[in-house]
């Protein structure tokens, strides 16, 4: 049974409240999570043309389209403008790239992926100078991109609009020249990391979160230590805390973690690719946090970042970056 959890957004599009995210996933692990996530109930896919997989999900899309187990009014799909096409006249040629690759005719919601951008290769890809930095693009501005994204609504292109790794000053400076406001800002969210100030500002201007990474994300070690960066990160299956919260209700502690965030009105998009964890982090529903639960997890903020913008060698250098 698909789920029928939704927020509305400020575009009058139902999101579901649920969703898959597919970062760090190869061509078939992010087939098979499509299809198991499908087959669970998912109907909201995160993806962007940086994770490398957009063939692959459309792939997988077509399969269950074409099938008639799906229709494509039932499904949300998220992708995002890569960093290195952050100027206004890249959005539209990006966007259609996006659908070819996705095989849609449209996305339910197009995001920046990031306020930073970079110069590019001719083949799109970053583009890095002789001392190994990115070379950051300082003619691209956010502003005047975000109104080449607001007239992708009108051409059906995205049903919404969004922004993603903005921050308040950020999104005060597009919503003075928005006509169409930004729908979503996708975070990193969880309980070591809330950004309650930056969660407060998006919920009163009307902007609903979206939180990545909100079970942490424990493959970033990994990734990590491929490029150089060993940094230990926090497990949060293993807090105290969440663990005895968890035992309380016969839950899991990712179930616990993404129950106290969709209880504050926030979007989730976890990533797993194991059919009896892609039920259990839907499966979050049927029970409920005491307020002295919800006190405890809300208690736990470190104001730790777990995604580690130093995979991407010089970001520093740019002036929209402000982790």
């Amino acid at each position: 049974m698909a789920s029928n959890q939704f927020l509305i957004l400020n575009s009058g599009h139902k999101m579901p409240i649920i969703g898959l995210g597919t970062w760090n996933a190869s061509d078939a692990e992010v087939e098979a999570a499509i299809d198991a996530a499908l087959e669970a109930g998912y109907r909201h896919i995160d993806t962007a043309p940086v994770y490398l997989n957009e063939k692959a999900i459309g792939r997988a899309l077509k399969r269950w389209l074409d099938s008639g187990k799906v229709k494509r009014e039932e499904l949300f799909i998220v992708t995002k403008l890569p960093t290195s096409a952050n100027r206004a006249s890249d959005v539209e040629a990006t966007i259609k790239k996006s659908l070819a690759d996705l095989q849609l005719d449209y996305v339910d919601i197009y995001l920046i992926h990031s306020p930073v951008s970079a110069e590019a290769n001719a083949d799109g890809s970053l583009k890095f100078g002789a001392d190994g930095l990115m070379v950051p693009d300082l003619a691209a501005d956010i502003t005047t991109t975000w109104t080449a994204m607001e007239k992708l609504v009108p051409s059906g292109l995205a049903k919404s609009v969004g922004v993603s790794n903005f921050d308040q000053e950020q999104l005060e400076r597009v919503l003075k020249v928005a006509k169409i406001p930004p729908a979503t800002n996708q975070i990193e969210h969880h309980v070591y990391l809330q950004q309650r100030d930056l969660v407060d500002f998006c919920k009163a201007k009307g902007i609903v979160i979206t939180a990545y990474s909100p079970l942490g994300s424990k493959g970033l070690i990994k990734v990590n230590a491929s490029a150089g960066i060993n940094r230990e990160l926090p497990d949060l299956f293993d807090i105290p805390e969440v663990k005895e919260i968890a035992a309380a209700h016969g839950k899991t502690p990712a179930q616990v973690l993404l129950r106290w965030i969709v209880d504050n009105g926030i979007v989730i998009i976890p990533k797993s690719s194991n059919l009896e964890r892609l039920k259990q982090n839907l499966n979050v529903f049927d029970f409920k946090l005491t307020a002295e639960e919800i006190a405890k997890l809300s208690a736990l903020d470190q104001n730790f970042r777990i995604c580690d913008w130093s995979l991407l060698p010089g970001v520093q250098r740019h002036p929209e970056y402000k982790f």
